[in-house]
């Protein structure tokens, strides 16, 4: 008697059990893999690991702030990051400005986004709060406006103007400058990227360079496909980790190729020394100098050497023409501070120098002098914050840059904000006293110590 005949959707074994069909196998699979990435996703949010999405494509200013983005921060620093619903790292704002208030709107990078530190600790709270004991001010209310995004350069900072700030009615803007890279940030040869917009000069005008929006990365950027895949960034900690994983791996293989590169010119330049004995080596780090001021941006120190960096210097200086006229234009006063980087302030007067000699560098100090110059020219003050800070470090022996190992390395930390923020303070104070032609307290005209 012959057997009956197999089902399709079964396999037969040589003891004669069936085996599960194919789909079925999938099916088991696939269940699992949901149920594990459950279980992980569920884990995730129970200890609160999260890295989310804080950013999203911009066809002005190539990208912007994710308004209602929010989570913890923990690349340098730790901090819980809220951005609110007009896509700003700061609390709600109304844009119809209340009777009776001085409303400064502060435009800048990633020392202005201040991710690393909470809200409450960035400069520009504290400028606020220390806004209020102005003498000047007396009566009036102050409102500090947050439109700082980490890595813009002026260019980038001149479209937040026409796109973001004037339509909450500044009195005045702050233009916070990191000498370390925001002219660089103003040259495609320079950045290095073709995913953000460009200001070039034709001649003494100024020409707007989008063509970043026709190309195929960007449009990538903003397909459906990557709006989804920053949709499952946002919502799933899994996704994030995952991401947070590559992103991890990717810097890792990055510093170990720049560790390689750097190596290979330190070599480089002791073979040659025999040749060029006593020439500076811009490559070689200074003992005890914070490593992430090595590379391009050192020539920020210094003269510009080749026509790439002059360009970068002219277009820098237009555009702060350009937004100087733009600012009076809407009734506002337009302020300038440049920050610092962790070198400047580093609390070792010997790494100072011997870094400084290093890049080629009289000091530490040319970009500062030549903003100064500028705003001397185009007729807005322009506050050094360096040289004060600096000072502060040196007498209280206080790192005011870098997190935990890192001290000395990258952005403000707690400290960096709150003295940098005093001092401003105290600046601002002036400035708005002599432009009101009100009198002012000598205790709050020209910065004073920090506690």
């Amino acid at each position: 008697m012959n057997n009956p005949a197999s089902s399709p959707d079964t396999e037969s074994t040589s003891e004669g059990r069936a085996k599960p069909p194919l789909r079925v196998k999938l099916a088991v699979v696939a269940a699992s893999v949901v149920f594990a990435l459950l279980v992980f996703e569920l884990f995730l949010r129970v200890v609160g690991y999260t890295y989310p999405v804080f950013y999203q494509p911009d066809e002005v200013r190539g990208y912007s702030l994710w308004p209602g983005a929010e989570g913890r921060y923990r690349r340098e620093g730790a901090a819980f990051v809220r951005i609110n619903s007009d896509g700003l790292r700061d609390r709600e704002h109304a844009k119809e400005k209340p009777t009776n208030t001085l409303r400064i709107a502060v435009v800048g990078d990633s020392y202005a986004e201040a991710f690393q530190v909470e809200r409450e600790q960035a400069f520009w709270s504290v400028l606020e709060a220390g806004l209020h004991a102005c003498l000047a001010l007396e009566g009036r209310e102050v409102e500090v406006i947050n439109f700082g995004v980490s890595g813009y350069g002026t260019a980038q900072e001149l479209l937040t103007l026409r796109e973001k700030v004037w339509g909450y009615s500044p009195d005045v803007v702050l233009l916070a400058v990191t000498t370390n890279n925001d002219v660089l940030d103003n040259s495609r040869a320079l950045k290095l990227t073709d995913e953000i917009p460009y200001f070039r000069l034709d001649g003494d005008k100024l020409t707007l360079d989008d063509s970043f929006r026709r190309t195929s990365a960007f449009r990538l950027r903003d397909s459906a496909l990557n709006r989804l895949g920053r949709w499952l960034r946002e919502h799933l900690r899994f996704v994030q980790a995952i991401h947070e994983a590559q992103g991890a791996i990717k810097s890792r293989l990055d510093a170990w190729r720049e560790q390689r590169r750097l190596a290979k010119e330190k070599n480089g330049a002791g073979a040659a020394q025999t040749k060029d004995a006593g020439q500076p080596n811009p490559a070689a780090p200074a003992g005890g100098a914070p490593a992430d001021e090595l590379g391009t941006a050192n020539v920020i120190y210094r003269e510009p050497p080749d026509d790439t960096w002059r360009d970068a210097w002219l277009v820098t200086e237009r555009l702060l023409a350009e937004m100087n006229a733009e600012v009076k234009s809407h009734g506002a006063r337009l302020y300038v501070v440049t920050l610092s980087n962790g070198i400047q302030v580093f609390p070792d007067p010997a790494a100072r120098e011997a870094f400084a000699q290093r890049v080629g560098a009289a000091d530490l100090f040319y970009a500062e002098r030549r903003f100064q110059s500028v705003g001397e020219r185009e007729g807005f003050p322009v506050y050094n914050l360096a040289p004060d800070l600096q000072a502060y470090a040196d007498r209280t022996k206080v790192f005011l840059h870098g997190f935990g190992a890192q001290r000395g390395n990258g952005h403000w930390n707690e400290e960096g904000h709150r003295v940098a923020g005093e001092l401003l303070t105290q600046r601002l104070c002036d400035w708005l006293a002599r432009d009101s032609g009100g009198t002012q307290d000598k205790g709050n005209t020209e910065g004073g110590s920090p506690r």
